[in-house]
């Protein structure tokens, strides 16, 4: 096998000044704007750093985004309190959408193939009336399907049907979601 040592390794960072100052704001201002009545001034703040983002959107003051820009979020859906939102690809929530606390989308990972470990990113959806639950993780390139449920503490490799129940690590279906009203 070939000496390889990752002091060697290098990734491109686009928007490197804009992620400095989003950090900032992210870390600061951000975080002090708590509680439901300041949803539309962090939804704002948010909408300067190049999120798509309807009025009707409550996204927590806890929540981490990478990177606002790759973010897409559709009416009436939650990020809740101390979500990780590493989107350095795309990550698209639809509408009526929750994303319970302490989950992590992460649409990032490296390359095993090469020794180097290079940066891979594949994009995340997740559909309207989806529901990932407490402490979820959901991979790169996952798409969950409308009105799926990720079950609590599930981590998420693959696609979730429409309509079903998955859970576990690794997250496996356990039922079809019926609405009964």
């Amino acid at each position: 096998m070939e000496e390889i040592t990752l002091n060697k390794y290098s990734e491109v960072k686009p928007k490197f000044l804009k992620r400095i100052i989003w950090l900032i704001v992210n870390k600061t201002i951000f975080r002090c704007l708590v509680g439901d009545k300041l949803f539309a001034v962090r939804n704002a703040i948010l909408r300067m750093f190049g999120a798509q983002l309807p009025k009707r959107v409550l996204i927590y003051s806890s929540c981490d985004i990478y990177a606002p820009w790759n973010l897409k979020v559709g009416k009436f859906s939650c990020l809740g309190p101390h979500t990780e939102i590493y989107n350095k690809d795309r990550i698209v929530i639809g509408e009526n959408a929750v994303i319970s606390q302490g989950t992590y989308l992460c649409s990032a990972s490296h390359d095993i193939t090469s020794l180097l470990l290079p940066l891979v990113t594949k994009p995340i959806t997740i559909g309207n009336r989806a529901w990932v639950a407490a402490d979820a993780f959901i991979g790169p390139g996952v798409t969950i399907g409308e009105g799926a449920v990720v079950g609590a503490r599930a981590a998420v490799f693959r696609d979730v049907e429409p309509w079903t129940v998955v859970g576990g690590n690794p997250a496996k279906f356990i039922k079809a979601r019926e609405i009964k009203d």
